[in-house]
């Protein structure tokens, strides 16, 4: 097994009211991005860092505050099919694309609001190099 992290983040949870609602939100999401789910169980599904679960799956599970989370997006294109996908499948806007110079020069994002009210973004920061596409964690054989 092989598990592929970023730099600061381990994972995020969000514990929401309706599973198959932010499912298909989260789906949109992904698929607009260029992923999937690549997990699921009872009660939960994941993508990369994010995992997204019902009360129901653990009793220590309860429903999470509102959250903000922003997604790494290729271009400004991947920005906008985000924003399009999210809605489709039941976002609320909270902030269509566009440069958000505020933040820093050609910061370009959109914003959406979740099925639980979580503010979601997808960013493009501009052309850049990645030195990899991720860091991958093989468990080590002796642990």
């Amino acid at each position: 097994m092989q598990f592929h992290r970023g730099r600061l983040i381990d994972h995020v949870q969000l514990v929401v009211r309706d599973l198959a609602v932010s499912r298909r939100f989260y789906e949109a999401a992904f698929g607009a991005l260029g992923l999937k789910v690549e997990g699921e169980g009872a009660g939960f599904f994941f993508c990369d860092e994010l995992y997204v679960s019902s009360p129901e799956a653990h009793e220590d599970f309860h429903l999470t505050g509102r959250t903000h989370l922003a997604f790494q997006a290729g271009d400004q294109a991947m920005v906008q099919r985000f924003h399009a996908a999210v809605l489709a499948a039941g976002g609320r806007d909270n902030g269509a694309p566009g440069v958000r110079e505020k933040y820093h020069p050609g910061y370009y994002a959109a914003f959406a609001l979740d099925p639980d009210g979580n503010n979601i973004e997808a960013v493009f920061h501009g052309p850049a190099t990645r030195s990899a596409p991720s860091v991958v964690i093989v468990p080590h054989p002796k642990a």
